[in-house]
């Protein structure tokens, strides 16, 4: 399993590599310069010209992008903020603890709200109870996340005054983007529950272990359950990754300090330093999950830690 392990992280190398071109060639190609949106629009062009000299900005493109992959490499060094003048690695650091806060919340919320309706879904099939867990699936995985965001605040904010619009200073603050960002995949998680319950209650042995007289309870989470829970963790994983990605959304929405913010602000303002940073991290922290989602196989199904072990 070492090495399966091993190769999988080297794996991510080419991965990173593709979207570390891809953003800066975004950024890069954008009009306008960073020096420009820094000195305004009335700054003289000697000050512009001198400023984008410093930042590196007036060397080609192939050149910076090189000099940028080489200083990550074989230093650690992510460069420096065009705006701040800060590492972008301790502008990283600083974030990233709201990012994941914000993230794992709203992933337990979804997690905890969606797979046990999907099982009771999936046990009641065609009940009014399962027509209505399905309608609700549908709804909560259509809603955009920035929409539910905006009623959320208008509803719990500005009307109930109960929840606070901005911030991190206490745990109230999480809540509303815990919802947001949880709510929608929660339908998610219902439906893929619901479907990979139902594909496993009807399973011959599954026929058998009722004809012994084994309690309901028993059948559906000692031996159903277990062996559905494959598709659930995978959709448990993907749903984690994406959260960190859609909180960028979310954290503007409610002006989070994290990195989605940092991200937004950096398009802004054409800090590619900064914008790299963050994407790069969301990168590596979505194949680390996928990773982990993986290993998580092997514990809950020994065919397929006998694979890893080959």
């Amino acid at each position: 399993m070492i090495f399966y392990v091993i190769k999988r992280l080297l794996l991510l190398i080419p991965t990173l590599l593709c979207v570390a071109f891809l953003v800066f060639s975004i950024m890069s190609l954008t009009p306008g310069d960073p020096a420009r949106i820094i000195l305004g629009p009335s700054a003289p062009p000697e000050a512009v010209a001198q400023l984008n000299s410093e930042l590196g900005f007036d060397r080609p493109f192939l050149v910076r992008f090189v000099n940028y992959v080489i200083g990550a490499v074989t230093r650690f060094d992510f460069g420096f903020s065009y705006r701040t003048r800060e590492p972008v690695v301790s502008e990283v650091v600083k974030r990233v603890p709201v990012s994941i806060q914000v993230a794992f919340n709203a992933i337990l919320f979804a997690t905890a709200l969606g797979i046990p309706i999907g099982i009771i879904s999936a046990v009641k099939q065609y009940s009014h109870l399962d027509n209505t867990a399905r309608v609700l699936g549908i709804l909560l995985a259509s809603v955009p996340a920035f929409w539910l965001g905006l009623i959320l605040i208008f509803i719990f904010s500005l009307k109930l005054n109960l929840l606070p619009t901005s911030g991190v200073g206490s745990w109230k603050n999480y809540i509303l983007p815990m919802a947001t960002l949880g709510l929608p995949y929660s339908g998610s998680q219902l439906r893929f529950t619901r479907s990979a319950m139902l594909e496993t209650i009807r399973q011959d042995y599954i026929r058998t272990v009722r004809a012994k007289g084994v309690p309901e309870g028993k059948v559906i989470f000692s031996h159903a359950l277990k062996n559905a829970l494959l598709p659930i963790i995978t959709v448990v994983g993907t749903s984690f990754g994406g959260l960190l990605g859609g909180a960028v959304l979310t954290e503007s929405v409610f002006t989070l300090p994290g990195l989605g913010t940092m991200i937004v602000s950096g398009i802004r303002t054409k800090d590619i330093p900064l914008v790299m940073g963050g994407t790069l991290f969301f990168t590596i922290m979505f194949g680390v999950i996928m990773l982990i989602v993986d290993l998580l196989y092997a514990f809950v199904d020994p065919r397929i830690k006998a694979k890893y072990s080959r």
